[in-house]
C-alpha cells in the first residue's frame, strides 16, 4: 500500500468559475454540491492572483505572490479546496504568468523597472527593448498608453 495521496478524478466535464469581488471563494465553495450533483468533475478557474482592484477577470494581475483579497482569503480558499476533495473533484487553475497590468501605480515590479531601467531585478519579467533603433530611447521604456481604444483616438486625431 502506497502512501501517496490519490490520483486526481479523470475530467469528465469541466465548469468555468469567473472570479471576482462580486464572485468569491466563499460562493464557488456553497456551488460545489450543485455542480458535483450535474456530473461535473472539475471547476476551471478564473486567474486566482491579486490584480487590479476591481478586476473582473484577473488577468489584469500585480502580484504573482499573493491571492487576489478581493475574491477570499488563503484559508478561504482551502476551504473551496477541501469541498472539491470531498466531493471527489478537482481543480483547474488558469495561471498566467505572462499577464501583468502596467500603466498604473499598483504593481510594485512595473513600477521597480521605470525607476531602475534595467537594473531593476524585474527587468527580464518584461518584455522591453532595451536597444532600438532610436538612440534616444536607448535603455528606456516607451510605453504608448491610450486613454480609449485605438480605433476611437485614431478617428479622432488624436494619434497619427
Amino acid at each position: 500500500m502506497s502512501d501517496r495521496e490519490p490520483a486526481s478524478p479523470i475530467v469528465r466535464a469541466t465548469y468555468r468559475l469567473q472570479f471576482h469581488k462580486g464572485f468569491t471563494f466563499r460562493d464557488a465553495t456553497a456551488l460545489v454540491p450543485y455542480l458535483a450533483q450535474l456530473g461535473i468533475s472539475h471547476i476551471y478557474a478564473s486567474p486566482l492572483m491579486e490584480a487590479r482592484p476591481g478586476s473582473t477577470h484577473g488577468y489584469d494581475i500585480v502580484n504573482h505572490n499573493r491571492l487576489n483579497p478581493e475574491i477570499g482569503s488563503e484559508a478561504e480558499f482551502a476551504a473551496l479546496v477541501a469541498t472539491l476533495k470531498k466531493h471527489g473533484m478537482g481543480l483547474i487553475l488558469d495561471i498566467v504568468p505572462n499577464h501583468m497590468a502596467v500603466g498604473g501605480a499598483d504593481n510594485a515590479w512595473w513600477l521597480d523597472v521605470l525607476e531602475w531601467g534595467e537594473a531593476s531585478p524585474y527587468a527580464g519579467y518584461f518584455d522591453i527593448n532595451w536597444d532600438p533603433l532610436r538612440e534616444d530611447l536607448k535603455g528606456r521604456v516607451l510605453l504608448p498608453v491610450l486613454g480609449d481604444q485605438y480605433g476611437a483616438v485614431l478617428e479622432r486625431g488624436e494619434i497619427e
